[in-house]
């Protein structure tokens, strides 16, 4: 005759059917319930399938409203204490009220109305066991965080055993929570399970890259609020009527997706994904331009474009890291290899810092090359200088003009994740690359350099044979660009 210890030991990789066996499914608050619903049972089946190979556990959940993202929270935090002795974990989430009031409780309330529920204490903010000598082995956190001190998720450390990690409405936890939490958790011979769900209420930051950038590092799961039983389909059909079926509104709180634009999102995302999927289309005469972006060391990137016409993607950007061009010389020589194999029409380049003696030396060997400073003034009284005038003309390429782009999810994040206000002279001002950093966000090389190929109008005379680039400011009519 088996015993509830040896049932929970043979669930040690089946959160599944723990979840079916630890609850009276059909009795007391769950009588009109029996069991996880169709998106619940999925997730934990494949939990489970995973751990058997001996895979680490990376989700990312994302969802409109009332689909149960919490109660599965609790379920994963209560099976893993239930079937691993001395499991650690730490639960947190967007933010304190949320973690003290809702998803905690959670996990209070599923505790309670488990079968095993003599095993663990439950406080306001930890779950432990009741076997003596191992309350602060054998136990899950509630722990509010804190970008000032990160320190608590830094020492989540449990070698041999297992670990748990659990964000709710993960949107909004900051980038350094998330860069801890990725440290901390690197223990070998360890069953390592990282678990996020939320809302996708915001179109930048970590959540939105684990759907992104970061997909081959997740699995991830966007589920419509409509498809899953229980949920208030009356509503959301009022919701769709209200605001439309592809409004942000609708998006974010029915479909799971994340928002086209944020309140203060200079490029949505609607319209990045349009230039992604775009025809790479060029007229004949169309000129070749390339720019160069150039990093000023460290994270950053220097980053060579092409663009002809509408076409962006037929010439593969090249991205050479700083840390690879502190000698500006090999950058130089990576320069005139490209102007060889390409022949560009015209070739603009950042010579903000230590961007001058680049262009210098390739205007001494021989190669037409125009300086572009991102600070200088703008052309159209609109803008706050310079960068802000050339992202306003690539954001009207990219959505009125049908310019076509790399399929990358770099280069999305890049053109989505700038933010922008206004000044006292009611002037566009863009959030800056330190601004974006101070958010957690990379530097935006790629689309900086995309920018910069709308600095001057470029045409060329002449026969292809003997193309002549021709830009300068007659050419040049200021009030077409106040009439932008």
């Amino acid at each position: 005759m088996t015993t509830i210890y040896d049932d929970m030991a043979r669930f040690r990789h089946d959160p599944l059917n723990f979840v079916r066996y630890a609850y009276t499914w059909g009795e007391g608050e769950l009588a009109k319930y029996s069991g996880p619903r169709e998106w619940q049972a999925a997730l934990l089946s494949q939990i489970g399938s995973q751990l058997k190979l001996g895979k680490p556990i990376r989700q990312a959940i994302s969802s409109g409203h009332g689909i149960g993202k919490g109660c599965t929270a609790a379920w994963l935090g209560h099976w893993a204490m239930s079937t691993m002795v001395d499991c650690r974990g730490v639960f947190t989430a967007n933010t304190e009220n949320q973690l003290r009031t809702k998803t905690w409780p959670e996990l209070a309330k599923w505790h309670r109305l488990s079968i095993n529920r003599d095993w663990f204490k439950c406080t306001a903010t930890a779950f432990f066991s009741t076997q003596k000598m191992h309350e602060k082995t054998w136990r899950l956190d509630a722990i509010p965080w804190s970008e000032e001190k990160p320190e608590a998720f830094a020492g989540l450390h449990n070698k041999g055993k297992r670990i748990l990690l659990i964000y709710d409405e993960a949107s909004s936890i900051p980038e350094k929570i998330w860069e801890v939490s990725e440290g901390a958790l690197t223990d070998e011979d360890t069953e390592i399970m990282w678990c996020v769900f939320g809302n996708p209420t915001r179109n930048t930051g970590r959540f939105r890259q684990c759907f992104g950038r970061a997909r081959h590092r997740w699995d991830c799961k966007q589920i419509d609020s409509r498809s899953v039983d229980g949920t208030n389909k009356a509503q959301m059909a009022r919701w769709v009527e209200d605001y439309g079926e592809n409004s942000d509104f609708v998006r974010v709180r029915v479909r799971g997706l994340f928002p086209a634009a944020s309140s203060l999102q200079f490029i949505g995302s609607d319209v990045v994904k349009s230039a992604m999927e775009n025809e790479a289309r060029c007229l004949l005469n169309d000129p070749l331009i390339m720019s160069l972006d150039i990093a000023r060391g460290g994270e950053d990137n220097c980053v060579f474009c092409f663009r002809r016409g509408l076409d962006a993607r037929s010439i593969a950007p090249v991205t050479i890291p700083g840390s690879e061009v502190r000698d500006s010389m090999r950058l130089v020589s990576k320069a005139l290899e490209l102007i060889e194999e390409h022949k560009p029409d015209a070739f603009f380049y950042d010579a903000t810092g230590v961007g001058g003696p680049v262009g210098d030396r390739i205007r001494q060997l021989g190669h037409p090359i125009i300086e572009i400073q991102f600070g200088a003034k703008s052309p159209n009284r609109k803008f706050a200088n310079m960068r802000e005038y050339m992202w306003a003309r690539m954001k009207d390429w990219l959505q009125n003009q049908y310019g076509s782009i790399p399929n990358d999810p770099q280069i999305e994040d890049e053109l989505t994740s700038v933010e922008y206000k206004h000044n006292k002279r009611d002037q566009l001002v863009l959030e800056s690359k330190a601004e974006m950093k101070k958010r957690g966000l990379s530097s935006p090389d790629y689309a900086d350099a995309l920018a910069m190929t709308f600095a001057f109008p470029v045409r060329v005379s002449g026969s292809r044979s003997q193309r002549k680039p021709v830009f300068a400011n007659h050419e040049w009519d200021p009030l077409a660009e106040e009439r932008m």
